[in-house]
């Protein structure tokens, strides 16, 4: 009809430069409560377990999917780098991916809803932390001073305000927290019900136990460090993936100059994994990461170390050197933190020192 009213909907911020990785053994109906948000973005779904098992995915969905057959056939011998029956194996999105940018989650994270009882589009909150700096090297009590309402505190430098350019955003949960075994056990019934509306910048420095089911980075930043390690079938160690690839990587931001910011989004994370599993992976996790914490506060990387590639692998000596005392399993992880950076060169280009 003639004089109509035609209904445009606005284009989605980053739109063509932004992957959403999935990590999945089940059919993913999770995706039609996030379709208002993720349907105008590329999927790349990464099936663990039994590759000969169809997944679902629904209608109007835009994705790619790999199965382990897919990881053998693209990485053929550094496949080994890429752990199985086990989320880490998210990893491999991130090194297929071609894109600026990565969101992560996990499939049985929800939409959740702010106090106000509004839906909480955490893809658009995680590429505002992307595209703002952060403020690593000095602390503003006002947290995220470039949100809306928000400024420098009295007593901030002005040298410093423009901050440093972003490189991870790590989102938190409502309903089941993130914790270890031994804590689940103690607490069976505990729940967040918290919503603190805040982002901080992570100080320079400072750890922090970096969870993989709601998290964006910037992938040309900072991407050949998001290796989630080995875990899983045949390794003794589970869920410590997303940590490794966090302690990694902050020690290579702090390096670097790059920023980490920790708060909003809050995703609703809806079951809480079995604590007698996920015991027998963490056990040796829990006393290890007694000395890997100290490894890494104390780890130094050389002023030659100048890419993102270049401070890994000197990270990866580092671990073979002081953390394979510990257990053989490092030395294999140092290893695998190789494999994984040829992996990325191959299918990514090598970086040119200059050019980084």
């Amino acid at each position: 009809m003639a004089g109509a009213l035609v209904d445009v909907k606005p284009t989605p911020i980053l739109k063509e430069e932004l992957d959403i990785v999935i990590p999945t053994i089940r059919n993913l109906d999770f995706l039609e409560m996030w379709r208002p948000f993720f349907e105008p973005y590329h999927l790349i779904i990464v099936q663990d377990g039994d590759p000969s098992r169809t997944i679902k995915v629904p209608d109007g969905f835009d994705y790619e999917l790999y199965n382990r057959n897919d990881i053998n056939r693209i990485l053929g011998p550094k496949a080994s780098c890429i752990s199985f029956k086990d989320s880490a194996c998210r990893c491999f999105g991130y090194l297929v991916s071609k894109k600026k940018y990565i969101f992560t989650i996990d499939d049985d994270c929800f939409v959740a809803k702010d106090p106000s009882g509004k839906e909480i589009n955490a893809l658009e909150q995680h590429i505002k932390n992307l595209l703002n700096p952060s403020t690593p090297l000095f602390f503003n009590t006002l947290y995220d001073p470039y949100r809306e309402g928000a400024d420098f505190v009295r007593g901030y430098p002005f040298s410093l305000r423009e901050g440093v350019p972003t490189a991870v955003s790590h989102g938190l949960w409502l309903n089941i927290p993130d914790y270890d075994a031994p804590t689940q056990l103690a607490k069976p019934l505990e729940r967040n019900t918290r919503f603190v509306d805040a982002v901080l910048t992570i100080p320079k420095g400072t750890l922090f136990p970096m969870c993989g089911m709601n998290l964006a980075f910037n992938r040309e930043l900072i991407g050949p460090a998001m290796y989630f390690g080995l875990m899983g079938d045949g390794q003794p160690i589970g869920r410590y993936d997303d940590m490794w690839a966090g302690w990694c990587m902050k020690v290579i931001c702090d390096h670097l100059g790059y920023g980490v910011k920790t708060g909003l989004p809050y995703i609703w994370h809806s079951k809480a994994s079995n604590p007698f599993v996920n015991l027998k992976k963490e056990y040796n996790g829990i006393f290890w990461q007694e000395e890997l914490i100290p490894f890494f506060q104390s780890a130094v990387l050389t002023k030659e170390c100048t890419t993102v590639q270049q401070c890994y692998i000197e990270l990866s000596k580092q671990v073979k050197a002081k953390l394979g005392k510990i257990d053989p399993y490092f030395l294999k992880l140092a290893d695998a933190m190789v494999t994984w950076v040829e992996a990325w060169d191959e299918l990514n280009g090598k970086v040119d020192v200059d050019q980084q």
